[in-house]
């Protein structure tokens, strides 16, 4: 470079410093005498990245995703019948066995809200089992804040998850992701109410897969399944039920607990995947029940503690050991033995409990999979036939109860598990009022009526069908109705029959 090229170079830069000095006054001298805000931020010289200008790439924009989702996530409350002590007595409370309503121990509704996602255009909807067990009452609000009351269709205990059912057409859904699909690292979204805050988003990665956390531990069947997706995504009370989704906006898992000390959020929550939920809610529509597959074999992860506790080397650091076979169990068929260590289910590697749970729970009675182990260090494999909790494989349909309405008053057949829990030999429960006349005598929904007094003597209710021909005998006439609540509390109110 010669001298005469150097100064050029000196004057170009000065005449771009002036301009770009000048400018700079220019938009400093516009912001200052701007009179609102929109005119001193437009004219800011850091406002770089306007919409024309800055693009989100398409893999990790969670607007389209969020937009999809969120308005068939749901609210779900529940109402649970509470009661409180009293004293004193009342004769027709001693003569009968019921409480009085006007008096002070009558049942209180106690609520409890939690999530769900619709699956469905006519009204299905995913959610957790505990969101809405025990509950006498369930209620359902949209993003747009429409109303309904749901029916349960069926529960699952075992995987913390529901099926519930409002009467409507043409919902916005969530569709069905493949949850075996998704990758540790993996973008995803947590939509759901924390905190009644309706229609929340949150994002985070895929931190785990087949995560066994303990919460179910407690059931008396064993049958109890947790592989859970393990997530970062803020997830908080009143999540339960919500949707865990991929970018895509495909439902992956339903979100269903925190690790946390205090009750919220404390860096990773857990979900169950839609291998197991898809299969779940296949279940309950189609049978009303979940139909169970077992392959019969008490199992344990393999590790140093399970090492120890055998007193002998197992000769591999990951699997699925076999403590014991069932006598006459498909495991047993296939020729399973104690000591074995199970590797795969149907192709897919299996190297810990919740995973091999996850795969089994995935099939019903009578259908196949093929088991590949180790025993002594040699690879194996066999088929297995998998049979119900009864040893067969029988496929188990759990009857919907029956409903009538009368008067706007709609009563069901109390379900065979609350018959048994409260030692019933029959009853009508109501299921909605919207009759005022029995809001105002105290009729609540959810209450079990085992029992009318009415001009002619005492009737015992057997189901939906007894209700409804003794209030069409009654009409005009005022009646008592005696029955129960969930709770065991029993309680009597009086109506006018119309």
């Amino acid at each position: 470079m010669n001298r005469r090229q150097f100064f050029l170079g000196i004057i170009l830069a000065s005449l771009i410093g002036g301009v770009v000095a000048l400018a700079g006054a220019s938009y400093l001298s516009k912001q200052n005498s701007a009179n609102n805000f929109t005119d001193k931020q437009d004219a800011s010289l850091v406002n770089w990245l306007s919409d024309d200008k800055f693009t989100v790439p398409d893999g990790i924009n969670f607007v389209a995703s969020a937009a999809m989702v969120t308005p068939a996530v749901v609210h779900v409350k529940s109402t649970i019948t509470v009661t409180q002590s009293q004293r004193g007595t009342d004769p027709f409370e001693e003569f009968f066995g019921f409480r009085n309503p006007d008096r002070g121990g009558a049942p209180r509704q106690g609520q409890s809200s939690g999530s769900g996602v619709i699956i469905s255009a006519d009204g299905y909807i995913v959610t957790n089992n505990h969101v809405i067990e025990n509950a006498s009452r369930i209620d359902i609000s949209l993003e747009d804040n429409t109303r309904y009351s749901a029916r349960v269709i069926g529960t699952d205990p075992t995987t913390d998850l529901a099926l519930l059912k409002i009467e409507a057409n043409g919902l916005p859904y969530v569709k069905f992701g493949n949850s075996d699909k998704v990758k540790v690292g993996e973008w995803v979204l947590a939509v759901g109410n924390p905190f009644d805050l309706t229609s929340t988003v949150t994002a985070g990665i895929i931190s785990a897969k087949a995560r066994n956390i303990g919460i179910l531990r407690d059931m008396e069947n064993n049958l109890q399944i947790e592989s859970f997706l393990q997530t970062d995504a803020v997830v908080n009370p009143g999540n339960s039920g919500g949707a865990l989704v991929n970018l895509a906006g495909e439902l992956i898992g339903i979100n269903t607990a925190i690790a946390s000390r205090t009750g919220t959020f404390n860096g990773y929550a857990f979900a169950v995947p839609t291998s197991i939920v898809k299969k779940v809610m296949d279940d309950l529509l189609e049978f009303g029940a979940v139909q169970r597959g077992l392959l019969g074999v008490q199992i344990r992860d393999v590790s140093p503690e399970l090492e120890e506790y055998l007193g002998e080397k197992i000769g591999i650091n990951r699997g699925v050991y076999i403590m014991e076979v069932n006598e006459g169990s498909g495991g047993a068929q296939a020729g399973l033995k104690k000591g074995d260590v199970i590797i795969g289910i149907d192709g897919v590697e299996t190297f810990n409990v919740a995973k091999l749970q996850e795969m089994v729970a995935r099939k019903r009675p009578g259908d196949q999979v093929e088991v590949k182990y180790l025993r002594n260090g040699k690879e194996m494999s066999s088929k297995a036939t998998l049979r119900n909790i009864s040893g067969d494989t029988k496929i188990i349909r759990k009857e919907l109860p029956k409903r009538i309405t009368f008067s706007g008053v709609a009563f069901e057949d109390v379900k065979d598990d609350v018959k048994n829990r409260l030692k019933l030999e029959g009853g009508a429960t109501i299921i909605s009022i919207e009759n005022e006349a029995w809001r105002k005598s105290g009729a609540k929904v959810g209450f079990i009526i085992t029992s009318v007094i009415g001009s002619d003597g005492r009737y015992r209710i057997s189901n939906a069908e007894d209700m409804s021909s003794i209030l069409k005998s009654s009409q005009g006439e005022e009646v008592v109705i005696l029955g129960v609540y969930p709770n065991g509390q029993e309680y009597y109110f009086e109506v006018k029959v119309e």
